[in-house]
């Protein structure tokens, strides 16, 4: 059996917690992203109420395994890869971060320190972002001469808007915490000390919601902003329909005849 790079804890209160556990600074090699792809499979076949995403109390991920994309790491020797060992690579991201993407609950990307070219990928591969003061976020791929290569250059320009995403790829610059947050590139700032307790209340606020609803919601707004705004409205209106034949419409609507808004218990 392969040494467990990420793991996942599922709570007795329905969030599940993905760590990504290898070594100082979380490289994503493709071992990593491999067991990132199963884990997230296993919770898109069974769904947890929440996923928090983490790296641990000191840093996120600082990014992926450069050695990776060399056909000898040895810096004496060094030779940057045949072009199928970098697709290879590249593809291991694309397929884990997408399925990170595609888990049909809310996820949380919990942030203390570096979230850096890959790791900041997995971070906007999530549906929001809560980072400590001691974060620091970017997209550094341009100070080695290659461009993000696991959904920076979409996800981040989806995210704060073109020219924004633009400036953060194209200087390699690092942001701090309340930067990113002025940007939009995270949505939650806190001190260190208060990153764990304030990820896993803001997760719980969503675990005990319409389960059903949420993945709805969630389908609805990535799966329009693949296309027009007319395919948008039409995908809204198909979910929407669809969230009425969920048990969390009985309990909801229900609840809101009875006793008003606010009020039903999912």
């Amino acid at each position: 059996m392969s040494e467990p790079l990420v793991l996942l804890d599922r709570r007795a209160d329905g969030i599940a917690v993905v760590t990504l556990a290898h070594g100082k600074v979380n490289a994503l090699s493709t071992e990593v992203l491999g067991q990132l792809l199963e884990v997230a499979t296993t919770l898109t076949v069974d769904p947890a109420r929440s996923v928090v995403v983490t790296g641990g109390p000191k840093l996120f991920a600082a990014g992926a395994d450069i050695t990776q994309f060399a056909s000898d790491p040895d810096p004496d020797h060094f030779a940057v890869a045949a072009p199928e060992r970098i697709r290879e690579v590249g593809g291991a991201f694309l397929s884990a971060l997408n399925a990170v993407a595609a888990i049909p609950s809310v996820t949380i990307a919990s942030i203390s320190g570096f979230a850096l070219g890959g790791g900041c990928e997995l971070a906007l591969a999530c549906d929001l972002r809560i980072a400590s003061t001691r974060a620091r976020l970017g997209q550094p791929e341009i100070l080695l001469g290659i461009i993000p290569g696991g959904g920076g250059t979409q996800r981040l320009a989806r995210l704060i808007g073109p020219s924004r995403a633009k400036d953060l790829i194209f200087s390699g610059r690092q942001l701090t915490g309340a930067e990113a947050l002025d940007l939009g590139l995270v949505d939650r700032v806190v001190d260190p000390d208060e990153l764990e307790g304030e990820t896993m209340k803001w997760a719980s606020s969503f675990a005990t919601g319409p389960a059903h609803a949420l993945a709805l919601a969630k389908a609805a707004i990535d799966g329009g902003l693949e296309g027009s705004l007319d395919d948008g409205l039409r995908l809204e209106q198909d979910r929407f329909v669809d969230s009425f034949a969920t048990p969390d419409a009985e309990v909801g609507v229900a609840s809101f005849l009875r006793h008003g808004p606010g009020r039903a218990t999912f």
